[in-house]
């Protein structure tokens, strides 16, 4: 890991922000990639589905503690992360609350209206979802250690593949078009990724004492997202077994990762 985080300063340079911006794309693209899978792989069952977000559920939370919080408290205190995780838990629980969108098993959330279509409060919804991915991203490369920002990159990278087809296939399976669209609604949703890391990347390397609030924002957002969304969400058809599985391997792939990369 320490060649590929070398060959990537050389290609890239050592600007926070534009590091964030590449972070960011990447991962984009790879979202990008899992939703195209849709083009090619259109009968996966809602089993598999719940599998690969429990996959990408697992991923998260492991990243959430060895990506962000435990280096936050090694960059400021116990404390600083905890205001973070609280900061970053009420904005997601507000903008749940008055920002309209739409889960296809839970349903309409936020401020109702009948001004949008379903699919765009679909692609509300999975936007919401992704904000804290692409600001984990920016976060980790502003710190300025690029080799924990590319282990942190690569494993949200890689659970975007699976998290892009599950919202594709999703969209296809609600009705929301044909394989060509419902593959573009999965790009379309992640493209968040790109602006957030780059905000990321440039408030903590800006502010450089405000870097473990925002690692511990970063966590709990991303902790809301997998307790409020992910994990209902793959419970809800009666597949939980196959769904902790799929959490369980990503907690593993996860932890691999920061043990043999870092």
């Amino acid at each position: 890991m320490e060649h590929f985080s070398q060959w990537f300063t050389d290609t890239f340079g050592t600007n926070p922000v534009v590091l964030g911006l590449i972070g960011g794309i990447i991962i984009t693209a790879m979202n990008s990639v899992g939703a195209l899978l849709v083009l090619f792989f259109s009968n996966v069952s809602q089993k598999m589905l719940d599998a690969m977000l429990g996959f990408a559920a697992g991923i998260m939370l492991t990243a959430s503690f060895t990506s962000l919080i435990l280096p936050g408290i090694e960059y400021g205190s116990i404390y600083s992360v905890m205001v973070g995780i609280v900061i970053g838990v009420a904005f997601l629980d507000l903008a749940d609350h008055f920002i309209p969108h739409m889960h296809f098993i839970m349903g309409e959330e936020g401020g109702h209206t009948k001004r949008l279509k379903a699919v765009w409060l679909f692609i509300i919804a999975i936007t919401l979802h992704n904000m804290p991915e692409g600001l984990a991203v920016g976060v980790g490369f502003g710190s300025g250690n690029i080799k924990d920002a590319v282990i942190l990159m690569l494993a949200i990278g890689f659970q975007n593949i699976p998290e892009g087809l599950a919202v594709s296939i999703s969209s296809l399976h609600a009705g929301m078009g044909k394989r060509f669209y419902a593959s573009f609604v999965g790009i379309r949703a992640g493209l968040v990724e790109i602006p957030l890391a780059i905000l990321g990347a440039w408030a903590v390397s800006a502010m450089s004492v405000i870097l473990p609030y925002a690692m511990g924002f970063a966590a709990g957002a991303m902790l809301y997202v997998i307790s409020d969304e992910i994990i209902p969400e793959t419970h809800r058809k009666g597949h939980e077994r196959i769904a902790t599985f799929g959490t369980m391997l990503g907690i593993l792939v996860m932890l691999y990762l920061d043990v043999t990369l870092g």
